[in-house]
């Protein structure tokens, strides 16, 4: 029922009812799962709807206006704004009216969470979250799920006091199931603008909004899928659980064209059903080098850890709850979650490799039917690959920020060694730069402590070109240094000592030489060159860059206006940052100016 299309559907309620907690997961997975019961939720108001998405998802035609109409709230509310009948109504014997409850059944997917005291993954799963279904429209077949919608049994707060727990009990905080209004809608902002920015994440749908400030946040994405529902079953030595994990995963990706393997691989002889297998597992170890270089590129800190969770099985975004941009490379940020701090930005490296390590044991685990220890893969294939994409894309990334054309980046990346020398020489200073901390040490902030970046180096990226042409000559260590100093460096901090200078006149030596190199190469004045990369530049590298601090100023902005103006001024928002990139910007409002101030004002911290 779930992947009914769109065509079939005469009108937005007979659309949205397709999702009614049919998946194929559960047939696919049995004992993968825990299912309830829903009855609706009253009193639930549509805050914001993502019309794009829900284009792309066929749940709307191509034709709807961005209007809430009153048909759409009705079709939305009816279908979303749901609370689970638990274990705790059972166990009480609560009573609802038979009208109130919903005929499907949702599930509550299990899968492992280090903050579980089993870590195993029996006990763990979506603890405040249900799905709604899959939906399929042009080709791509979509999950959609709901964070919000009650205290499932898979929580941390359930494993941990042994007892179930009251949906909303004001008594409990993350254990009642409950999602806050404020993370809902930073979930929505930040979710939608990485999107925009080619980043793989999930995507928020609608955002349901309730008197005293709970939300139900419904989430939207090509495969849900994490690593750590593969997890669970092969830390429990469940072949069978994880053969059907992985089975449906690569089916799901099959289908929706990100994966290249036969219709019928399943049934394919050994020889070619293995080579499938070890396709799809090359193809993470690939996706988790680029995205964790990206994210250390782009100051993306995302709580990548051994469990798998927090992470979707391309590498992609899932669950903002702890997910921050910075606005440099604040290495010593590590979020608190009350029994232990999470990660850094430049640990994630580490995990995202120990995860396709995981992925190497899985193969093995799959193809030979014996469970080996995970040290025996630290040298792997898998993981060999993964080091070397990480140093590629790495290499990518700064080309890109620095405002090469994509001919030019591939022509430094394919350059024997001595050619690239340049490359290597620039990169190194980069990061040796961005990654220098300020003297003052570590500092607590709201949801953790940080220590601070001395640079904010795309300073260097964007206005160095312009600086070069004018003055034809070296800017020097001195210069360079007090272009590119953060808000937090103190005299101190800049204080130009024997190893920052010479990373200083490396990175400029090495940037002119990739320039002039590159117009040698394609006989162009090497002046004209540099002002295409500071435009690109510019361009790629928005300022002021959307920092963690920063969405929350714009929330706060946002949930101050009256309700019938915030669908509005949310798309306004969303479109500067979809065309920030092109020739033209959408007008502004007050509305955006004061949220653009805000990302101003935070566009140096976490």
């Amino acid at each position: 029922m779930g992947s009914v299309p769109l065509r079939r559907a005469s009108s937005l309620a007979d659309s949205f009812a397709r999702l009614d907690g049919s998946h194929r997961f559960k047939q696919a997975n049995p004992g993968a799962y825990v299912e309830y019961s829903a009855r609706r939720r009253p009193g639930g108001r549509v805050f914001y709807f993502n019309f794009n998405l829900a284009r792309e998802m066929g749940l709307i035609p191509d034709s709807h206006r961005n209007a809430l109409t009153d048909e759409l709230c009705e079709a939305i509310l009816e279908t979303f704004s749901l609370v689970i009948i638990n274990e705790w109504d059972l166990e009480n014997g609560i009573r609802f009216r038979h009208r109130d409850i919903k005929p499907g059944k949702y599930m509550a997917t299990r899968y492992l969470q280090l903050q579980h005291p089993s870590r195993v993954g029996k006990t763990s799963g979506d603890g405040r979250g249900i799905w709604n279904g899959e939906i399929t429209h042009r080709g791509t077949t979509w999950d959609v799920m709901s964070s919000g919608t009650g205290a499932t049994c898979l929580s941390p707060a359930t494993a941990i006091e042994g007892r179930y727990f009251k949906s909303g009990d004001p008594k409990v905080c993350y254990g009642n199931g409950y999602n806050s209004i404020d993370d809902g809608l930073s979930a929505a902002l930040m979710s939608e603008i990485f999107h925009l920015e080619g980043i793989s994440t999930e995507r928020t749908l609608a955002l349901i909004v309730f008197p005293g400030g709970s939300s139900i946040n419904v989430r939207a994405g090509r495969n849900l899928l994490r690593p750590s529902h593969l997890f669970g079953h092969l830390k429990q030595g469940n072949l069978e659980g994880l053969k059907n994990a992985m089975f449906y995963c690569m089916e799901r990706e099959r289908m929706n064209g990100d994966l290249e393997i036969a219709r019928d691989w399943d049934r394919r002889p050994v020889g070619q059903f293995h080579d499938s297998i070890r396709s799809f597992c090359s193809r993470v170890a690939g996706d988790f080098a680029r995205s964790a270089a990206r994210y250390e590129s782009d100051y993306v800190f995302c709580w990548m850890d051994w469990d798998g969770d927090n992470i979707l099985v391309d590498g992609g975004i899932i669950d903002y709850g702890s997910i921050r941009r910075f606005g440099g490379y604040h290495a010593g940020y590590r979020y608190d979650d009350g029994d232990r701090y999470s990660t850094r930005l430049g640990e994630q490296r580490g995990r995202a490799r120990y995860i396709v390590q995981t992925f190497a044991q899985i193969q093995d685990f799959i193809l030979s039917g014996r469970k080996r220890p995970i040290a025996d893969f630290q040298q792997h294939a898998l993981v060999k690959l993964f080091d070397h994409c990480f140093e590629a894309e790495s290499k990518k990334r700064l080309l890109w920020k620095a405002g090469l054309s994509q001919q030019q980046i591939e022509r430094w990346m394919s350059a024997p060694g001595h050619r690239a020398r340049p490359l290597t020489r620039f990169l190194r200073a980069y990061q040796r730069l961005e990654r220098l901390q300020c003297g003052r040490g570590t500092r607590r902030v709201p949801d953790g402590e940080t220590t601070d970046a001395v640079f904010v180096m795309s300073r260097f990226l964007r206005e160095y070109p312009a600086l070069w042409e004018k003055s034809g000559a070296r800017l020097g260590a001195s210069h360079l240094a007090e272009l590119c100093r953060s808000k937090f460096a103190s005299r101190r901090d800049l204080a130009v000592d024997s190893a920052p200078a010479v990373c200083w006149d490396s990175l400029e030596e090495a940037y002119q030489a990739m320039a002039l190199e590159t117009a040698s190469v394609a006989g162009a004045p090497v002046q004209k060159l540099v002002r295409e990369w500071r435009m690109r530049a510019s361009a790629r590298l928005p300022d002021p860059p959307v920092t963690g601090d920063g969405i929350l100023g714009v929330m706060e902005v946002l949930l101050k206006l009256p309700r019938s103006e915030a669908q509005a001024e949310i798309e306004r928002l969303l479109s500067r940052f979809g065309s920030a990139r092109g020739p033209k910007r959408p007008e502004p409002s007050p509305v955006v100016e004061k949220a653009i101030r805000q990302l101003v004002e935070y566009r140096e911290g976490i």
